[in-house]
């Protein structure tokens, strides 16, 4: 089997498990998703807003809301590992109650939302720009990739599509932060 073709069976399976209505850990719904130890430090420092003391970003912990059949989800919690985060899954039936809780309107809506240090993280995310947000503290409520874009962390497969990653603010205004 070629290379491409076990890429798309991948692709393929992981979606098909994101609407398969079963959890691929066996996690119940509004369960924290079991956490494995976090990527080696990048070194990076991330400086607190407010002159606050600069903190590491491998001691910044994400809390990413998903689906407990969302796939892709988990591939994303692999992607911000690798980065150095520290990720805490948990799993919700009531995503769209959570989105509207932080702020995420349907037209930036993913499978995913996150918080880390007072941001909201909509779908996937690269974590190079959420250290980017974490460094510059703009006053926005946080950063979204809506859709699900093939090609974007978590999204990886055979095909790559064009994306913005987009900073959002409480009054519904939105700049492109990222485009890939």
């Amino acid at each position: 089997m070629s290379h491409l073709l076990r890429t798309a069976t991948a692709v393929a399976l992981v979606l098909s498990a994101a609407c398969s209505g079963s959890s691929a850990d066996g996690t119940p719904a509004d369960q924290p998703v079991a956490s494995s130890t976090p990527a080696a430090s990048t070194g990076d420092v991330i400086p607190a807003s407010s002159g606050h003391a600069r903190v590491p970003a491998d001691s910044l912990t994400v809390t990413v809301y998903k689906s407990p059949t969302c796939g892709c989800c988990n591939a994303w919690i692999d992607h911000m590992r690798d980065a150095g985060f520290t990720v805490v899954g948990v799993n919700r039936d009531d995503m769209n109650a959570i989105k509207h809780q932080h702020g995420v309107t349907n037209s930036l809506g993913s499978c995913h939302t996150a918080t880390v240090a007072g941001y909201v993280l909509e779908g996937h995310v690269p974590a190079a720009d959420v250290k980017r947000l974490l460094a510059e503290r703009p006053d926005v409520v946080g950063l979204a990739v809506p859709g699900m874009p093939m090609g974007s962390p978590g999204m990886e497969g055979p095909i790559s599509q064009k994306y913005d990653v987009v900073a959002f603010d409480k009054a519904g205004g939105r700049t492109v932060f990222a485009s890939y």
